[in-house]
């Protein structure tokens, strides 16, 4: 076991706030998108999630790119020489490449620097289920446990992140290839809303139906009383596509059927985002299973 101090890392995967993770001390790797022929990355002070969202629902088409194994090697190369090990706690590998790079430059570093750890997770998991995994790993480091335990942790319990999302407009999610297009039309229609969840291999899946928005963001709430009997859930994450009364729907829902007083509620990034759309809603907790 290593007596090295060691610094966590992500990436924008997580939908994690850039002063969430300077507070504490997290590394965060942005992965980019083009919209409008420009190209930004969730922190980019050019162009805000509420800006973003507006450009999307005019029409705009945002492409996403991953985090190359370049970018990890020259964020972690001056933790290393500092004497650090590295804890990093990536993006679905069900969604992007962007863990896949991770590993590659972990390898690449684990030559230069032998005396170094550098461990990565596929968390598996996306948006704020992957940030409430790494606020699990924050609140862990700040109590003493060691870099081997907060991974054992990690790798133990990441299939319990239960991720449930529901989305206003099929139309995004038809265009990612996640529903038809005549399940878009014919959905769009009817009024049709998703309820889709992260898998345990990580990949986004459509689960069922709920016709009606407000019944839809009760979906998720329902979802949840099934799934965490026997799971102690101290707080909740939810994140949403510019709909922040939506979201505080289900933050209040939750605290009023399951007691639960703490939630943190935050965007979903513009690189997730572009494959969701303006509407999406999504409810993080442990529990049984995904």
């Amino acid at each position: 076991m290593s007596n090295r101090p060691f610094v966590l890392s992500t990436d924008s995967g997580s939908d994690l706030n850039q002063a969430y993770c300077q507070e504490n001390g997290v590394i965060c790797q942005e992965l980019s998108y083009t919209l409008a022929g420009e190209t930004y990355t969730n922190f980019d002070p050019r162009m805000t999630n509420k800006q973003f969202y507006d450009l999307v629902r005019q029409g705009e088409m945002p492409v996403t790119q991953q985090v190359n194994p370049q970018q990890f090697v020259e964020a972690w190369e001056p933790i290393l020489q500092q004497g650090n090990d590295i804890l990093h706690i990536g993006f679905s590998s069900g969604l992007s490449g962007t863990y896949n790079s991770s590993c590659i430059a972990a390898e690449e570093l684990r030559e230069k620097y032998p005396e170094a750890t550098i461990t990565t997770i596929d968390s598996l998991a996306a948006s704020l289920g992957q940030g409430m995994l790494v606020n699990f790993a924050v609140n862990m480091k700040k109590d003493g446990a060691s870099m081997e335990e907060i991974a054992a942790w990690l790798e133990e319990n990441k299939l319990h992140m239960v991720h449930n999302f529901t989305v206003d407009d099929l139309n995004h999610l038809q265009r990612g290839g996640r529903v038809s297009k005549a399940t878009a039309i014919v959905g769009t229609a009817l009024g049709i809303k998703p309820a889709l969840h992260v898998d345990d291999d990580g990949h986004l899946i459509n689960i069922g139906k709920v016709r009606g928005r407000k019944p839809s963001l009760k979906w998720l709430v329902d979802r949840m009383g099934e799934l965490t009997q026997g799971w102690e859930n101290a707080e909740i994450f939810i994140s949403h596509g510019d709909c922040l009364e939506d979201a505080q729907y289900v933050a209040d829902e939750v605290r009023n059927r399951y007691g639960i007083t703490k939630a943190t509620i935050d965007y979903v990034g513009p690189v997730i985002g572009a494959h969701a759309g303006p509407g999406v809603v999504a409810l993080f907790f442990l529990g049984e299973k995904r």
